[in-house]
């Protein structure tokens, strides 16, 4: 179904213009004046709305405030001539999506700017929606995520949840492995039994031991009474053991006659017991090359490398940064009772030009923390601190091979950037200056200068 878009102006030549450019491509709603904006507004559920400034006996902010009432979740563009685009600042602080300055002379930077409002409120849209269906399911995780990596992934897991069978997840971390795990668990036929997770990672080797294989009372100083291990526990349903990779030999060794047998002693004990569980695993590092280095056992890779998934990680996932940027920003939001957002194009640029080298978790935790840290309204560039999460090291961080060749569009974004912050430098931050020294019209340039979140003065 085409997206609904509302374009209120007065003046026509502007909403013929925007009509022709979104036809076949979006339904579009015209209205000329407020009271008209008001009719449409309360009989369609609009996923746009680009309203004029200046309209006969209204104020376009006064009616975008309004309709937000209705909808807080509306995602609206002010346009507007020069003289107001003070306002129009302030707007997106409030809350506004963004603004753009009449009259247009670069229409592709005002499609992207639509194109981008309508992921937007793709993306909120998307997470009602999962959350409905987590409200209604039996408990499994919230993915989201339409990227094609993603959306491969999806599919290979919905293929072999069913199947009683080993399954491997490799991907660096923080790509969220424990998500996946979970929803093997709960679309599988042992979803109504146990699921229990290991860090193998996290646990010295005697530890780790006594907790998966259980113990007898008295079996080693501070055995007071007995344990039931995880291998027991986990009888019917699922084990997911993360981090395979730092498991001792020893416990690799142990852990291959369970699986071969079936069966297991608790320490202490030398009475065998049976077990049935499923096996999930997961690694940041790979298993193949672990095994070619002496530090994984070959037969060992050999019974869990069954089904192998690779999930992909941030920066392979196409579109996705802002989806999952807005899913933590309303989870907390909820969280800590604030209302922070949305963000501002400018923020949204930063973060998806962002390398993420710690992935899901470190967008998480960004997000977690834009929230804690500012008040209520819009989230701009300023706001988003990535200065420390460049400065992070993580083991899974891109090759610096690869990091050298950026995608095309990485490329050109940084390139932009870096020529627009010199011109401004060059033009000392005069508008008109820096429009004359780079040949672009003023008003093409003010649009690439407000994408980026640059402020000037005249």
């Amino acid at each position: 179904m085409l997206p609904k878009i509302l374009v209120v102006d007065d003046d026509r030549y502007t909403r013929t213009l925007i009509e022709q450019m979104l036809r076949g491509s979006a339904q579009v709603f015209l209205a000329s004046d407020g009271e008209v904006a008001r009719q449409l507004f309360a009989a369609h559920d609009f996923n746009l709305v680009l309203m004029d400034q200046r309209l006969p006996q209204h104020q376009g902010l006064d009616l975008l405030r309004e309709f937000r009432l209705q909808r807080p979740r509306m995602v609206a563009i002010l346009m507007t001539g020069f003289a107001d685009v003070r306002d129009a600042v302030a707007a997106v602080r409030e809350g506004l999506f963004d603004y753009l300055t009449k009259p247009f002379e670069d229409l592709e930077a005002l499609e992207a700017v639509i194109g981008k409002a309508l992921e937007i409120d793709a993306a909120y849209r998307e997470i009602d929606s999962l959350r409905s269906r987590l409200a209604a399911s039996s408990g499994a995780p919230v993915v989201v995520g339409q990227s094609a990596a993603m959306t491969r992934l999806l599919g290979q897991i919905q293929q072999v949840a069913g199947l009683d069978t080993t399954v491997l997840l490799e991907g660096e971390s923080g790509t969220g492995k424990d998500v996946m795990a979970k929803l093997i668990h709960a679309h599988s036929q042992r979803a109504d039994k146990a699921f229990l997770e290991v860090n193998c990672g996290g646990l010295p080797e005697s530890l780790l031991e006594s907790l998966l294989f259980g113990y007898e009372k008295g079996a080693f100083t501070g055995a007071a009474q007995a344990s039931v291990g995880y291998f027991e526990k986990a009888n019917g349903g699922n084990l997911f053991l993360d981090e395979i990779a730092d498991m001792s030999p020893k416990l690799q060794s142990s852990l291959l006659r369970v699986l071969q047998d079936h069966s297991f002693c608790r320490i202490g004990s030398t009475q065998p017991r049976t077990t049935d569980f499923r096996l999930i695993c997961a690694t940041n590092r790979t298993l193949a090359g672990e095994v070619k280095a002496g530090r994984f056992r070959e037969d060992l890779f050999y019974r869990i490398n069954v089904v192998a998934l690779r999930l992909p990680a941030l920066r392979e996932r196409e579109g996705d940064v802002f989806r999952l940027a807005v899913h933590f920003l309303e989870f907390y939001n909820t969280k800590f009772g604030k209302q922070c957002g949305p963000f501002t194009p400018a923020a949204l640029n930063a973060l998806e030009q962002h390398s993420w080298p710690g992935n899901v978790r470190e967008l998480q935790h960004c997000i977690e923390r834009v929230v804690a840290m500012q008040g209520n309204g819009a989230i701009d560039l300023g706001h988003i601190d990535l200065a420390t999460q460049q400065g992070a090291s993580d083991e899974s961080a891109p090759d610096p091979a690869e990091a050298a060749t950026p995608a095309y569009q990485e490329a050109r974004a940084e390139f932009e950037r870096r020529y627009l912050v010199q011109l401004l430098q060059t033009a000392g931050g005069n508008m008109s200056e820096a429009a004359r020294l780079s040949g672009i019209p003023r008003q093409n340039l003010y649009v690439r200068m407000k994408r980026w979140g640059f402020v000037t003065t005249e």
